[in-house]
C-alpha cells in the first residue's frame, strides 16, 4: 500500500501543525554547548586590561 497522506505546503498548514512540526525540528543542542564557543569581539573596548594598574610599582 502507498502512503495515502498528501503533500501541504508548510505556509497552508494550520497553526497547531506548524507548532508540532517546528517542536520536531527543535531536538536540541546535543553534546554542543554554544556558550563555550562565543570568541571575544576584537573591537570590544575591554576596560580591566587596558587600565590594569601594576602596585608593585607604588611602593
Amino acid at each position: 500500500m502507498q502512503n495515502t497522506e498528501k503533500f501541504i505546503p508548510y505556509g497552508k498548514l494550520s497553526k497547531k501543525v506548524r507548532r508540532e512540526l517546528d517542536q520536531k525540528k527543535r531536538s536540541g543542542w546535543g553534546d554542543l554547548r554554544p556558550a563555550t564557543r562565543i570568541e571575544k569581539d576584537p573591537k570590544a573596548y575591554r576596560r580591566r586590561e587596558k587600565h590594569r594598574i601594576d602596585f608593585t610599582e607604588l611602593d
